[in-house]
């Protein structure tokens, strides 16, 4: 194996951008997920760091060894928000991921396994054929059996991982799209985009359901491209540059043919391009770089970027509609009875990475949800900790993944709350997975159907 030379121009990314500021104060350590389960310091920030400097020097060679350590990296970004000394770990991490997909560095299994997963995932077409006769086992005594039985052992760590993940799967995922423009209730006050996403649309249609009604109800018309596929956000975080241009140009394309003079939604422009997943947020908010050499689509991503809004983070910035509040009633316990003064309905926010340390976003979700009458929010232990689904690792790296998991599932139903709250469906399926196993499991949904949920009654 070759040494990579200094003057590669992704070396000089890494050095200039990040590894420079680094002091080497291990201030990162408490918050890395992967140190927190692995334990080595090569698989730390500080770590990484470490190794690149001596790739640098041309005293360490990129094999498969040591690429694995960079594998092991979730890219939470909690050592972001941690570093005092403001290293961008966020840009090294992106900087190497490209290099981590030379063939050399992985064995054919996992090329053939992630080639598996970046051709099915970002295309909910493919996906939702796969999972069409999967609606016979997926969340029946046929697969609780499998699972403890140990039949999905057999089918090896990854695979096995996948099964894991598989939800019973609703009616809703498999029926038409949404229409292209919803109107809004009463008064139209904004007209905005909805980025249906991927995997949440076919593995949790409530979601995007409870959006699309959250903004309706609240005087928002939505607009809806017809058969979107990944925003990019999947393949971003792997570093696989090309398709997640392709995936992203996809989109823009698909937002534009349907607004303009003569078009389903019509000539006006949008006010923001909303998400109600915020893996999906954080990375069509960065499209602008994404796209950054390619100029014939660098200002169309720039523009596009510039209307990206997680749907808490804008909901919280125009306000709820007076006519919405007013009918805000309080939520139900798990026995029916409706959360009072005295005893109220305590959730426990999960911040997921990409909305805390990507995007910056903590308070504006909490405050939404304070406007729902008797409810009380509670903090977990370790709220800044990843959950270890961080896009596809929990498949990828099942063991650590899976011991992360249950990290925090145990943290969130020991917080005492009655109901956890994810507002990433990544983050929502790995978290439902491990409540199964800890002491005082509790359901988890999203904030969108909680308002929702309270207008209705439940």
């Amino acid at each position: 194996m070759t040494v990579t030379q200094p003057d590669h121009p992704f070396l000089r990314t890494a050095s200039t951008l990040a590894t420079d500021p680094c002091i080497h104060c291990g201030f990162c350590l408490p918050s890395c997920a992967s140190y927190r389960v692995l334990g080595s310091e090569m698989d730390s920030p500080r770590g990484r760091i470490h190794m690149l400097k001596a790739i640098e020097r041309g005293e360490l060679a990129l094999d498969a060894t040591v690429a694995s350590h960079f594998d092991s990296c979730l890219g939470c970004l909690a050592c972001v928000s941690a570093c005092p000394s403001g290293v961008r770990y966020d840009e090294l991490i992106a900087a190497t991921r490209p290099r981590l997909n030379a063939p050399e560095l992985r064995s054919p299994w996992q090329r053939s396994f992630r080639s598996l997963l970046f051709q099915l995932l970002p295309y909910p077409a493919r996906l939702r054929a796969l999972l069409q006769p999967l609606r016979l086992y997926a969340g029946t005594p046929l697969q609780t059996f499998a699972r403890r039985s140990g039949l999905t052992r057999l089918l090896g760590p990854q695979l096995e991982a996948m099964e894991r993940l598989l939800p019973a799967l609703q009616p809703d995922a498999f029926q038409p799209s949404a229409p292209v423009l919803i109107p809004a209730q009463g008064d139209r006050r904004y007209r905005v985009g909805l980025v249906t996403g991927c995997v949440q649309r076919l593995f949790d249609p409530a979601v995007n359901r409870a959006a699309i009604e959250l903004l309706s109800a609240n005087g928002i018309e939505v607009v809806i491209p017809p058969e979107q596929n990944c925003c990019g956000a999947m393949t971003h975080h792997q570093g696989e540059l090309e398709q997640t241009r392709a995936l992203s140009k996809d989109l823009l394309d698909r937002f534009e043919s349907v607004i303009g003079e003569g078009r389903p939604a019509g000539p006006e422009p949008l006010d923001a391009v909303l998400v109600a997943a915020s893996g999906c947020g954080h990375t069509l908010k960065q499209l602008d770089t994404i796209l950054a050499e390619e100029p014939e689509w660098a200002a169309r991503g720039s523009a596009f970027a510039a209307h990206v809004a997680d749907i808490q983070e804008f909901l919280h910035r125009v306000g709820l509609s007076p006519e919405f509040v007013a009918r805000l009633q309080p939520l139900r316990h798990s026995d029916g009875t409706p959360a009072s003064a005295d005893r109220p309905l305590r959730l426990a926010y999960h911040d997921a990475c990409h909305m805390l340390h990507g995007q910056g976003l903590s308070q504006q979700p909490r405050q939404l949800l304070r406007q729902i009458p008797h409810v009380r929010i509670v903090e977990a232990v370790e709220a800044g900790v990843c959950c270890g689904s961080a896009g596809i690792y929990n498949l990828v790296q099942p063991e650590e993944a899976a011991e992360l998991g249950r990290i925090k599932a145990a943290d969130l139903g020991g917080s005492g709350a009655d109901l956890a709250v994810s507002a990433n469906i990544g983050c929502t399926l790995q978290i439902r997975q491990h409540m199964e196993t800890t002491a005082r499991a509790i359901p988890v949904a999203h904030p969108v159907e909680l308002l929702m949920r309270s207008i209705t009654g439940g």
